[in-house]
């Protein structure tokens, strides 16, 4: 049985739109053979034949009424050609670094401002330490006043009598020094024509003379043929109040160091401008440098009241260095 397919083209032609007008007719041949216990028999197929003689029907699509024509779209606009994009990483990267970057300003700015507070608070220390430092110069320290001192002042012995001399000024000869006592110290040994007299501390002695003497003011200039550590004087006036320590040789004993205060200053005083303190002395103590906190001498201890505690009297040292002109 052979049996062909004729193109099939359906009334209202849309299938010939949509085939180009031709469909492939396609033939077989072969029986197919239905006996029975035979079964089933393969048919043989025949390569279909083609004729493409015939001259294809030429159609023209037909749109529907309602269809509108779709306007011709307009150009595109040129396209501009694509930059290059940064790596996500290099943006990173460049972000860390103006991150860190403005750490870095930021802490020199505060370092700097840190810096400046630093200073201001150093410069307000260093005045502060400058006003204590000036508040300490006036604090009174025995100990320190008497280490100052002490090798400067000797018991000096004249004759029968001991009192205390002390070196000062400095317009002595080379390898000599100028010493202050009281004229009563010496008075005796002075009187009966002797001059020389022994400056004695601990195991040390040294000789020394009697230069010039002034009964009136009561004051004695000695001068030993060693060099001595000379005391500084003041030059201001005492002032009632101020702390002293006196040192000498009470009774003899030498290094004895006793603190008071300046009570009174007594310029018109019969025998001349005088100090009183209280620090407690006794004989022994006459010719004994006053001395302040400034490691200073104010003046010679001369005297005590009798019968009383805490009255000594000294002679300002302004008037011992005026009238022997040695400080």
């Amino acid at each position: 049985m052979t049996t062909t397919y004729d193109p099939f083209i359906p009334a209202d032609g849309t299938d010939q739109y949509q085939y180009g007008g031709r469909r492939r007719a396609e033939e077989w041949t072969g029986e197919p053979s239905w006996q029975s216990g035979t079964g089933y028999q393969q048919p043989q197929y025949q390569e279909p034949q083609h004729s493409w003689q015939q001259p294809e029907p030429q159609y023209q699509p037909r749109w529907p009424e309602s269809t509108p024509v779709a306007e011709p779209a307009e150009p595109l606009a040129q396209a501009k050609p694509a930059r290059p994009r940064v790596k996500p990483l290099a943006v990173a990267l460049v972000g860390v670094l103006l991150a860190v970057a403005g750490w870095q300003v930021y802490r020199i700015e505060s370092m700097s401002s840190d810096n400046a507070s630093l200073h201001s608070v150093l410069a307000a220390e260093q005045d502060r330490t400058d006003r204590l430092e000036k508040e300490l110069a006036g604090v009174f320290d025995p100990e320190a006043v008497s280490s100052k001192v002490l090798p400067s002042v000797f018991r000096v012995r004249a004759g029968d009598f001991t009192g205390t001399a002390f070196s000062v000024g400095t317009k002595a000869a080379d390898g000599q020094s100028n010493l202050f006592t009281n004229y009563h110290v010496v008075a005796e040994l002075y009187t009966g024509g002797g001059r020389a007299v022994t400056l004695e501390r601990g195991t040390t002695k040294i000789n020394a003379t009697i230069v010039k003497v002034n009964k009136g003011k009561d004051l004695a200039l000695l001068r030993a043929a060693q060099e001595i550590p000379a005391l500084a004087t003041a030059t201001a006036q005492v002032k009632p109040g101020q702390q002293v320590v006196v040192v000498g040789a009470p009774l003899g004993l030498d290094d004895t160091v006793t603190t008071g205060v300046i009570s009174a200053y007594r310029p018109s005083d019969p025998d001349g401008p005088t100090i009183q303190f209280d620090a407690p002395i006794n004989p022994g103590n006459s010719g004994g440098p006053v001395v302040n906190s400034s490691n200073q001498v104010v003046g010679l201890a001369t005297a005590k009241a009798k019968d009383a505690e805490g009255i000594g009297l000294a002679i300002p040292i302004k008037t011992a260095c005026t009238t022997f002109a040695v400080c």
